[in-house]
């Protein structure tokens, strides 16, 4: 390339990147120009007034009417501005150090906190970041919306700096510790001091200065007077240290600070309903729509409460738990109550009275922790017949050691500690020798429950019921074998959700306290939508319910009629005593209903050794009865049979042996391929062992173990069996294989059956009545007879008359196959086929 050409090429790329320049530099002025014109319209209101502030709209939430006001959560709002100079130097710093360590340096914004804003910003397209200086957080909650814009973002950068420019730091902080949200109807710091300590705010401990600055954040989570005490602790410390870092503090100020202990005054009754459950939604809320939507964006929740059930089942939890402290010395109760077809929550009740300072009644213990004693134990069953167990397999219930670093009689092994034995006893201190899982679970019977927890596993025991509803279970490997018997710790609402699977054979509907929520305009930002999913064979589920309703497998421990019985109605219950003695629980349910109830004192003290039966039914039996007496009674589905011709005899009740044949009732032999299912039974061979001799807990349902002695627990279950038979075996009659097979059921015996009327002859009118007529010339008398016609079956003959007269057919053919099926006395059945013919007009 010449020199003339490079240096043309040279002059227009100057000319081009100088037209470009004077673009982009155009496009930035009108940018400019057009920004500070909008800016110059944003109007600075008066900060040194705050009676025009941004007008708070309350969140109102309803029972499932939408007419019973549970809260209005503003109706009551206290706000008591005061001068500067009567806050406290510890309440200003620890705001300062939590909220905005910057706040004395920086002009409105911070830079940085502004640059990660924008970013953030652009990149999710939301609009969401902003910073957190104090001078934001006024111009964010007394001025503008909470809406999440660009301009909305824009306005508040801009007027928290034009902010910084009209008024001093200290007119600043004084504006937000006077407006700041405490908590409920709390705002500002005095109303805050005074509320929670009592004082004046100048007058707080820097402990209880670093618990108020920690709530704004989040009042409601972290109140002092919900669940999350822990949550508040942390921040509270959070604070101390942000304090110490930016030198407000020392480090012995900090530490002793750190321990100080703090009593917070009870908290003020207001006008609510159903206080917990409020509580419980606003929870909910909060974490979907933002503390600061709740609290000011005026929304109507229609919620899933029926607060006629709820004021029954407060009254209840109310007088039983008086009579508690007084006997038993449980002062506390809760209860939950749960439509299972849906997952609504009809009742919830956290303590006995929210307002009770002594027991701290505004803890809600139906969202707390707590061990669950034996009402664990259908989780692990369920489980159990998930792999092919059934409601008569045999465990023998006998004192057992499972820790393997023990010797089956219980004693450490060298270099082993003592403490690690583990030999679970029962709540009456008795062994009962086999037991059927029906009666074990009925009974609440413990060593068998332990023995199936091992069959099943702990890691699918958890798994299912963590696909049932419960949630605090996580890891697997920090739980053994006690597990099923309350071992871990759940919450009673999981618990009432989880049990209504059963309820609705194997179909869980998660735990739902919303059916609508609606903003100040009335436009429905959610609405109740059914959520469903099967997370249990039906099967499982019907026989869980099957034996949780059993009223006779029940009675040798809670006896004939007892709390847990309702006369003429199907309910399904279950009980729950820790081993200490600590909490008291029941949980039960109908078709439509399932409600669940706890006794205990909050502070985990144990109560009276007693169990569940006296401590905590009543308050349920009372309060289930109420509930059900205006809903329909519905009856239970029964689980189906179990087909003992494929089941091994140990999982079908057989527990003298493992190698199983079948007789016949009647005639004592050998059952055949022509013994009915009605007189055929299964026996076993007299050889009595461990289920672990007879069953691969790895694979329930295949073949014996070729070395049962492999399995670690074997010794332990098998050397007591050994025992308990050496003992008891002349109390049992020994089985004998029959030499003879069934001489009752025969094909020459079956009954030998002819049709006499009616005649393949004979033409029938549609409207005539026809009379079918058989004889029996078999050995036994005739006892049942059924018809059908074209294969459909239209009648039956329970007496020993051998006719029967079909009357009102339809969907006749001209010819018309007539079936006959016989059954006699001792249960053998035939089959006889004719044909009748029919003018059809």
């Amino acid at each position: 390339m010449s020199f003339k050409a490079r240096a043309q090429k040279i002059k227009f790329k100057k000319r081009t990147l100088k037209n470009l320049f004077f673009a982009i530099a155009g496009i930035c002025i009108l940018i400019g120009s057009v920004t500070l014109i909008w800016l110059s319209t944003i109007q600075m209101p008066d900060f040194k007034s705050f009676e025009d502030r941004k007008v708070i709209k309350s969140t109102k939430v309803y029972d499932r009417t939408g007419e019973i006001l549970l809260y209005d959560f503003h109706q009551d709002i206290k706000r008591t501005p005061i001068p500067f100079s009567d806050m406290g130097a510890y309440i200003k710093n620890a705001t300062v150090a939590i909220e905005d360590s910057k706040f004395y340096q920086h002009s409105g914004i911070r830079l940085t906190s502004f640059i990660r804003a924008v970013f953030a910003n652009l990149t999710s397209g939301k609009f969401s970041q902003g910073g957190s200086t104090i001078t934001q957080q006024i111009i964010k909650n007394t001025i503008l919306s909470s809406e999440k814009t660009i301009t909305r973002k824009l306005k508040e950068w801009i007027l928290a700096i034009k902010l910084d420019q009209s008024l001093t730091k200290e007119e600043i902080l004084t504006i937000y510790l006077n407006e700041a949200p405490y908590g409920g109807s709390k705002y500002g710091i005095y109303e805050a001091a005074h509320s929670f300590f009592g004082k004046e705010p100048k007058d707080l401990t820097l402990a209880e200065s670093a618990y108020i600055a920690a709530l704004p954040k989040g009042p409601s989570h972290y109140s002092p007077y919900g669940n999350y005490r822990d949550d508040l602790e942390e921040r509270k410390n959070l604070v101390l240290s942000r304090m110490k870092e930016i030198n407000f503090i020392t480090e012995q100020e900090y530490n002793q600070a750190k321990e100080e202990n703090v009593v917070f005054l009870p908290e003020e009754k207001t006008g609510i309903r159903a206080p917990h459950f409020v509580f419980f939604v606003k929870d909910y809320l909060d974490q979907k729509y933002g503390e600061d939507v709740v609290d000011s964006a005026g929304l109507k929740v229609i919620t899933t409460l029926d607060y006629n059930l709820q004021k029954s089942a407060e009254e209840t939890t109310l007088k039983y738990a008086l009579i508690n402290e007084k006997s038993f010395k449980g002062e506390n109760a809760g209860l939950v109550a749960i439509d299972p077809k849906t997952g609504q929550i009809l009742t919830m009740v956290g303590s006995r009275d929210y307002f009770d300072k002594n027991i701290q009644g505004n803890f809600n213990i139906t969202t707390a922790k707590r061990q669950p004693g034996s009402s664990f134990k259908p989780f692990v069953y369920a489980t159990a017949f998930n792999k092919g167990y059934t409601s008569n397999t045999v465990l023998f219930d006998l004192p057992t050691e499972f820790q393997t670093t023990c010797n089956p009689s219980g004693n450490a092994q060298s270099g082993e500690s003592q403490n690690n034995c583990y030999n679970p006893g029962n709540y009456d201190d008795k062994f009962r020798g086999p037991m059927t899982l029906r009666s074990a679970l009925a009974q609440s019977i413990n060593v068998p429950a332990v023995k199936l927890l091992y069959l099943a596993g702990i890691k699918d025991s958890i798994t299912t019921a963590r696909s049932m509803g419960i949630t605090t279970l996580e890891d697997a490997s920090r739980y053994g074998l006690s597990l099923v018997l309350g071992g871990g710790e759940v919450k009673l609402l999981d618990m009432v959700s989880a049990y209504g699977t059963f309820a609705t054979e194997g179909v869980r509907h998660p735990y739902q306290s919303i059916l609508k929520v609606e903003d100040a305009n009335g436009i429905t930002l959610e609405e109740y939508t059914p959520k469903e999913s099967i997370v249990l064979p039906k099967n499982s589920a019907l026989t869980i319910t099957d034996i949780l309703s059993d009223e006779q497998a029940r009675v040798p421990t809670f006896g004939s009629h007892s709390a847990l019985y309702f006369p003429n109605r199907d309910v399904a219950v279950k009980t729950g005593t820790t081993n200490n003695y600590k909490d008291a629980w029941i949980v039960g349910y109908t078709p439509s209903l399932v409600v669940g109830a706890w006794a205990g004192n909050n502070d985990n003290t144990p109560m009276e050794k007693k169990t569940s039966g006296l401590i905590i039914a009543p308050l349920w039996k009372e309060f289930m009865n109420y509930a059900i007496k205006n809903m329909p009674n519905e009856k239970f589905n029964k689980p189906n049979p179990v087909n003992i011709d494929t089941t091994k005899p140990v999982m079908n009740g057989i527990w003298q042996g493992g190698e199983g044949f079948f007789i016949d009732t009647i005639s004592g032999g050998l059952a055949t391929e022509y013994t009915p299912p009605e007189t055929k039974e299964l026996h076993a061979l007299t050889n009595v062992h461990s289920i672990l001799y007879w069953v691969n807990r790895n694979d329930p349902l295949g073949p014996a173990p070729e070395n049962p002695y492999n399995d670690m627990q074997f010794n332990h279950w098998e050397i007591p069996i050994q025992n308990w038979w050496a003992k008891n075996s002349l109390n049992y009659t020994q089985a004998v294989m029959p030499t003879y097979y069934d001489t009752v059921h025969t094909l020459e015996k079956s009954p030998q059956v002819s049709i006499t009327s009616p005649s393949p002859e004979t033409l029938y009118n549609q409207s005539d009545t026809v009379i079918v007529s058989i004889t029996n010339t078999g050995v036994y008398p005739f006892k049942k007879m059924d018809v059908l016609v074209n294969g459909t079956y239209v009648g039956s003959s329970n007496t020993t008359s051998l006719s029967f007269a079909l009357k009102d057919l339809t969907d006749l053919r001209s010819t018309n196959e007539l079936t006959v099926l016989v059954e006699d006395s001792v249960f053998n059945h035939s089959k006889t086929i004719g044909e009748f013919s029919v003018t059809l007009e």
